[in-house]
């Protein structure tokens, strides 16, 4: 059996990739790291605050950076941002530093589990259309990074933590 000892979480946003990734570090006694949040203990503010003072590129720079250290980092469970996958750089340092596991989700399955958050990317008139573009840009990317593709619509974190610890410790996942 190999041993995986770094797994990047990565979807669009409302896929449960905090949430499914916690567990599934805790399952298979790993750190966990949310890179979102990581960034907003590095900074000192909040991710909308970054936006607003440095636009998307600023933060996707700063995402970048973090992203780096993070994916050398052993024994992790990380949680990506769902944009976090844009940079180039960023993916072949998901591809090649670990396991990477993209968390699948419907746009109505999305829209119901951010309705009423503050997240920048979906600050538009029709979240909806938003995140239909954010998917169909993003999607393809996803899916070319992925190792293991799982379905998170059931939406019970706790089995779907469960059935990916079983998965990524089967030989030859990574």
């Amino acid at each position: 059996m190999s041993h995986i000892d770094r797994i990047f979480l990565i979807g669009p946003m409302g896929a449960g990739k905090s949430t499914i990734g916690r567990r599934l570090a805790q399952r298979l006694g790993l750190e966990f790291v949310d890179l979102d949040a990581a960034i907003e203990e590095r900074t000192g503010v909040d991710i909308p605050r970054i936006f607003d003072i440095e636009g998307e590129a600023g933060f996707r720079r700063r995402e970048a950076a973090l992203l780096d250290e993070i994916t050398q980092r052993p024994g992790i469970v990380m949680a990506t941002g769902g944009g976090a996958v844009l940079d180039p750089e960023s993916q072949r340092h998901l591809g090649a530093r670990g396991v990477v596991i993209y968390l699948r989700a419907s746009i109505a399955t999305q829209l119901a589990r951010t309705r009423g958050s503050d997240r920048p990317m979906i600050q538009a008139e029709d979240p909806e259309a938003r995140l239909t573009n954010l998917l169909a840009e993003r999607g393809p990317i996803y899916e070319a990074l992925a190792d293991v593709i799982v379905d998170t619509e059931d939406g019970n974190p706790e089995r779907l933590a469960r059935r990916l610890a079983e998965q990524v410790q089967q030989p030859g996942v990574n």
